[in-house]
C-alpha cells in the first residue's frame, strides 16, 4: 500500500474559492479563522495523519479487532495514534470552547476529517461517531448532563457512541424493543439489545458514552414513542469521578466484509436488571434527538466516501505512473511505456480525480451552510442556510459514498490484475468503502428523504433557490473565456434543465403517487448530486480562469483545474440526460411485477 499525504492545496483551494471559507471566518465567533490559521492546521493534521495514522491502515486491515473476555483489544498502533490524536488537541476542533473545544467552523473541520479517513477509515469512524454524540447532547442534554460529560467527550477522554439498530428492526427504528423502565432517583434502567454498534466497546478511553434509544413503559408505539437515553460504560461519580460498571456488556464483534479494525459490537443491556440511563430531553422524542447526531453523521459519512477515494486515487496514479506494460498507441518505440499514457487508464483516472474533486466540495460546502445556519447575523440568512444544509445533507451523504464504492472499483481496475490480490491494499480501500451507502441511513433511505422530506415538504422551495443559483454560474461559465468554460456553461445548463423537470415532477406527483416519487428517488437523488458536482467544478474553473490571469499564477496547477473541469464537463454532466427518463416513468415497470415473478 502506497503512503498518504493530504491534498491540502486542492483542500485550500475548494476552502478559498469554491466553498467561500473566507465568508465564514468572517461570521460571529469565527474572527480567528485567518488564512494563516487555516494553513497551519491543514499542514499538521497532514502530518499526523501522513505520520501516524496511514501507517496503521494496512495493519489495522489484517489484524482487525478482537473479543477476549468481555474486553475488546484494537489492532496494533491504534491506541498509541487515537492519544496522540487527542494530545494533539485534534477532537476538539469544532466544539464550544465553554467545554474546552476550539470553536473552529465545520467548513475547516471537515477538511481535517477527511486526512483521519483517507489515512485510516477504520480509525476515524471513532472520532466522529463521538464528534455526533458531542453535538446531541450539546443541543438536547441537559445542564448536568453538558457538565458531567461533554469536557471530556470533547477532549477525547471519553468517546461516545449512537445505539439504534436492532436485530428485528435494521433500519426500521419505530421498530426498536429495548426497554427503559424508571429506577432510582431519576434515573432509568435500559433492557435490551443493539447491533451494528461502531466502536461500542474498545480500549482507547476510559469511559464510553452510549446514546441508546428504547421504550418507556408509557410509550405509543412506533417512531413517535421513542425516548433517548445517555448510558455510560461506567457510571459517573459527584466529583467526575468513575465509580461502578454499568450493566452492559460487549455480546460480540461483527465480522465483516471491510473496515477491520473498526470494533463494530453487538451491544447487551440489562443482564443484571437494568443498565442505569439518563432521559434526555422529554420522554417519546427520541428521535428528533437523535437526528441531531445522524445529520452529523451523514455529513461526516459522505466525507468518508471522499476521503477513501482519494486514498485509492493516490494508490492507483503512482501504480500507473510506476506499471511499465505494452507500448503506446503512436509513435514508433516499440518500448512499452508506464500505464499512464494508455488513453482508457488517464480516462479512468480523471473520472476519480474530477469525481473526488466535485465531491470533496460538495462536503465543504454543505458544511457552509452548517456554519451560516448556526452563526450568521442575520435570521433570514439563517433560516436559508439552514434549509440549504438540509436539503444537501442526504445529497451528500449518498452520492458522495457512492462515488465512493466505484471509484476505489476503479482504482481496482487500474491495478488490473494485482488490483485484486490483497498485498497490493487496492482491495482494501473497496471493502472499506462499501459500507458507507449502506450505515447512517442507506442511500435509497436517503433518496426518499431528499424526495419527501426535503423537496415535497417545502413544495420545492429551497431546491428551486439553490437551482437558480447554479443557473447564475452556469451562466458566467458560458460567457467565460474559452472553449472549456463554455462546454462547461453549456452542459451545466442542460443538465440545469434536467433538474428543474424533475424536480417539478416530485413536487406534482409526490401526493398523489408517493409510490412512483419513491420508484424514482434514487435517480432523482444522483442527478442532484452530478449537478451540484457541475456547478461547484463551474466555480471552481471560473476561479482558476480568473487566476491564471495575475501575475506569478502557478499555471500547471491552474490547468489541471480547468482540464479536470473540462473532463466533468465532456464525460460526468452529460450522464444527467440518462437519469431523467427513469425519473419520471421508472415506477411504471418497478411496481409492476408481481412478487412471485421476481
Amino acid at each position: 500500500m502506497t503512503a498518504y499525504n493530504a491534498p491540502i492545496r486542492d483542500m485550500r483551494f475548494t476552502l478559498n474559492h469554491v466553498v467561500g471559507l473566507p465568508q465564514v471566518a468572517s461570521l460571529p465567533g469565527f474572527e480567528e479563522v485567518t488564512p494563516d490559521l487555516a494553513d497551519t492546521v491543514l499542514e499538521e493534521a497532514g502530518k499526523l495523519a501522513r505520520d501516524v495514522l496511514a501507517p496503521l491502515n494496512w495493519v489495522g486491515d489484517q489484524e482487525g479487532a478482537t473479543l477476549e473476555n468481555g474486553s475488546v483489544r484494537t489492532a496494533t498502533g491504534f491506541k498509541d495514534a487515537y492519544w496522540k490524536y487527542v494530545d494533539g488537541g485534534w477532537n476538539a476542533v469544532p466544539f464550544d470552547p465553554e467545554f474546552g473545544g476550539q470553536g473552529l467552523p465545520w467548513t475547516l473541520a471537515l477538511p481535517i476529517q477527511e486526512m483521519w479517513t483517507s489515512a485510516n477509515m477504520s480509525f476515524a469512524l471513532c472520532p466522529m461517531l463521538n464528534q455526533g454524540a458531542v453535538e446531541l447532547l450539546q443541543a438536547h442534554g441537559s445542564a448536568q448532563q453538558k457538565q458531567t460529560y461533554l469536557e471530556k467527550l470533547i477532549s477525547g477522554e471519553w468517546a461516545g457512541t449512537m445505539n439504534l439498530t436492532e436485530p428485528q428492526a435494521g433500519s426500521d427504528v419505530g421498530a426498536v424493543r429495548t426497554k427503559a423502565v424508571p429506577g432510582e432517583n431519576g434515573t432509568w434502567l435500559i433492557t435490551g439489545q443493539k447491533i451494528f454498534i461502531t466502536y461500542g466497546e474498545h480500549d482507547f478511553t476510559d469511559n464510553i458514552v452510549h446514546l441508546v434509544l428504547a421504550r418507556t413503559p408509557t410509550a405509543p408505539a412506533g417512531i413517535k414513542g421513542i425516548s433517548l437515553f445517555v448510558v455510560p460504560k461506567f457510571l459517573v461519580n459527584e466529583d467526575g469521578s468513575l465509580g461502578a460498571r454499568n450493566d452492559l456488556r460487549c455480546a460480540g464483534l461483527e465480522h465483516k466484509m471491510g473496515i477491520h479494525a473498526s470494533p463494530t459490537a453487538v451491544m447487551a443491556y440489562g443482564d443484571h436488571g437494568g443498565a442505569i440511563g439518563y432521559l434526555v430531553g422529554e420522554e417519546n422524542r427520541g428521535i428528533e434527538y437523535m437526528f441531531t447526531m445522524m445529520n452529523n453523521a451523514r455529513l461526516g459519512v459522505g466525507l468518508q466516501g471522499v476521503a477513501i477515494a482519494e486514498r485509492a486515487y493516490q494508490q492507483a496514479l503512482d501504480y500507473a505512473k510506476g506499471r511499465i506494460q505494452s507500448r503506446a498507441l503512436t509513435g514508433k518505440d516499440p518500448n512499452p511505456v508506464a500505464i499512464i499514457k494508455h488513453p482508457d487508464v488517464r480516462r479512468m483516472l480523471l473520472s476519480m480525480k474530477s469525481q473526488i474533486e466535485a465531491a470533496r466540495a460538495l462536503v465543504y460546502y454543505t458544511a457552509a451552510a452548517l456554519d451560516n445556519a448556526h452563526r450568521h447575523n442575520d435570521a433570514d440568512a439563517r433560516r436559508k442556510a439552514a434549509a440549504l444544509n438540509d436539503l444537501l445533507t442526504p445529497i451528500t451523504k449518498a452520492w458522495s459514498t457512492d462515488l465512493g464504492v466505484e471509484l476505489t472499483s476503479l482504482g481496482v481496475q487500474i491495478h488490473g490484475g494485482m488490483g485484486f490480490i490483497e498485498e497490493t491494499g487496492a482491495a482494501q480501500h473497496y471493502r472499506d468503502a462499501r459500507i458507507a451507502p449502506i450505515y447512517e441511513g442507506t442511500n435509497g433511505i436517503q433518496a426518499n428523504d431528499l424526495v419527501f422530506r426535503k423537496v415535497l415538504r417545502d413544495g420545492g422551495a429551497a431546491a428551486g433557490e439553490l437551482i437558480a443559483e447554479m443557473k447564475e454560474i452556469a451562466a458566467a461559465a458560458s460567457a467565460g473565456a474559452g472553449d472549456d468554460l463554455a462546454t462547461m456553461g453549456a452542459n451545466l445548463s442542460a443538465a440545469l434543465q434536467a433538474l428543474e423537470q424533475a424536480t417539478a415532477w416530485v413536487v406534482q406527483t409526490g401526493k398523489a403517487d408517493p409510490t412512483a416519487v419513491a420508484s424514482g428517488a434514487v435517480n432523482y437523488l444522483r442527478l442532484f448530486g452530478v449537478t451540484i458536482g457541475g456547478f461547484l467544478t463551474a466555480k471552481a474553473m471560473l476561479a482558476a480562469q480568473e487566476q491564471l490571469m495575475q501575475p506569478g499564477a502557478d499555471a500547471a496547477f491552474l490547468d489541471a483545474k480547468m482540464i479536470t473541469g473540462r473532463f466533468y464537463a465532456d464525460q460526468i454532466l452529460p450522464t444527467t440526460a440518462g437519469l431523467l427518463q427513469p425519473i419520471l416513468a421508472g415506477h411504471r415497470s418497478v411496481m409492476a411485477l408481481a412478487e412471485d415473478q421476481f
